[in-house]
């Protein structure tokens, strides 16, 4: 398929002045076959994957709907996640910046509900959030959706691996019939098949396979007995040191064991399961996103929603029960035109994964002999930058260029001293190099930013 302009699309010029300014040039698959449909109000059942653009084009659709002057809840977009609400907020943002008056709340556990409550009496024109949160709004009637437009739900699939169909549902009821649905999945399970029927209607379908070329990933198979597989990571890393790294694990034992053998051996790796709790998974997906962890070990529904632009390398110390999930593992590292490498770790009972692999790639995978491998240093992969954490955030109106500020200038760090900025509702995360990051962390405690004092401390 040959790519085209936003322009080509009836988008209104506020829209259109939006993608110019973030430099969105052509449209990708997911855009250029979704968007026509949902801008014709119809609704769409996609399946597209984590950096397909997914997320930019359901924003167009949406805000393209809003009408300004009238304050209702026009939209709502559910998200497995508060990490993901996070983002696709923080996108429909950026694309609405040359709009007028458009409210927008991002409703997530983790944040004081008061908070929340005074927000929704302003009645903001588009509410993203998860859904129990959501649910939680809905039934203490601070939440009004019956003048919803359009309804997204993104990562469907995700959502109902963390059992949430049935909140998905009492939501759904609250909504007017006559409004627009749009469903976003990785995966097209019999349970989204289901699912779409309840609430989609006649839904154009749309499939579009992940955007990166696979020639970018350089793909080894490692054939070994399952008790040598945590050496085999560690010889692999010490070897190829990549910059960022995914370890998929099957279990979340498995993430726990590796990690503790990882660290044990002097890595700086982070785990990430089901079983933390949101703070804590907000923090390791930051801290790994930022570069001040290189190493992430994950089971593969945590891992779902994981953003990376220019992750490395990706490891399967156990290889995926299902191919598709296999090469939406792989698929992570080697995008936007850059090498990745993605090696999978095999022990026999595994055999019959891999030939599921080479008849869903059709493909002959290559095996890579460890014992050929020159390692020059055994030193363990440490991260380039400490994550810095300060108890203010877009409800105290802070922005990435107050932190910045107060952190050079008069603060004596170099604006290359400091890495990503992510600003939350109350909380705000700055990575600074490890070898200024005491330096930052006295700033803020002594200083002032926007002429108050905020507490801060390091994230560890």
């Amino acid at each position: 398929m040959t790519t085209a302009a936003f322009s080509s699309l009836p988008l209104l010029p506020e829209l259109l002045q939006s993608v110019e300014s973030l430099g969105y040039q052509q449209m990708t698959a997911i855009q250029q076959q979704s968007l026509p449909s949902m801008l014709a109000g119809k609704d769409v059942l996609a399946k597209a994957k984590t950096g397909s653009g997914k997320t930019a084009a359901f924003a167009l659709a949406l805000l393209s709907k809003i009408d300004p002057v009238s304050y209702h809840t026009q939209a709502l977009v559910l998200c497995p996640t508060r990490e993901l609400a996070e983002q696709v907020s923080k996108e429909i943002r950026a694309l609405a910046r040359f709009m007028a008056n458009i409210k927008l709340l991002t409703l997530c556990g983790g944040t004081p509900i008061g908070h929340q409550i005074n927000s929704l009496e302003q009645a903001p024109h588009i509410v993203v959030g998860t859904t129990g949160r959501v649910l939680d709004h809905l039934q203490r009637n601070t939440l009004a959706l019956n003048k919803v437009k359009i309804l997204v739900l993104d990562e469907a699939d995700r959502m109902l691996d963390m059992g949430f169909e049935e909140d998905i549902h009492q939501i759904v009821k609250k909504t007017p019939n006559t409004r627009q649905s749009l469903l976003f999945s990785a995966t097209y399970p019999d349970a989204i098949q289901a699912m779409s029927q309840r609430i989609l209607q006649t839904p154009v379908v749309i499939e579009v396979e992940t955007e990166h070329d696979s020639k970018h990933i350089n793909q080894q198979f490692i054939e070994l007995a399952y008790q040598e597989k945590p050496a085999a990571v560690i010889q692999l890393l010490a070897h190829y040191r990549p910059e960022s790294t995914v370890i998929f694990c099957n279990t979340k034992a498995d993430c726990n064991e590796l990690t503790q053998q990882l660290r044990t051996k002097g890595f700086d790796v982070l785990t990430l399961h089901g079983d933390l709790e949101q703070r804590e998974r907000e923090q390791v997906l930051l801290r790994f996103a930022n570069k001040s962890c290189p190493v992430l070990v994950a089971t593969d529904v945590a891992a779902r929603g994981l953003d990376i632009k220019d992750l490395s390398a990706v490891i399967n110390f156990e290889l995926a029960y299902d191919p598709e999930v296999h090469i939406h593992r792989i698929g992570r590292t080697g995008r936007a035109g850059n090498q990745g490498l993605a090696f999978s770790l095999c022990s026999p009972k595994e055999a019959s994964r891999v030939v599921a692999i080479e008849d869903y790639q059709k493909i002959k995978v290559e095996w890579l002999d460890l014992s050929r491998l020159a390692n020059t240093t055994t030193a363990p992969l440490k991260a380039s930058m400490t994550t810095l954490c300060i108890e203010g955030g877009r409800k105290d109106k802070l922005r990435p260029t107050d932190i910045l500020g107060a952190l050079t200038g008069e603060g004596g760090l170099a604006g290359a001293d400091v890495g990503k900025i992510d600003i939350f509702d109350i909380r705000t995360y700055v990575a600074i190099k490890n070898q200024f990051a005491n330096q930052a962390l006295k700033r803020l405690q002594a200083g002032q930013i926007k002429g108050r004092r905020f507490r801060a401390s390091k994230v560890v």
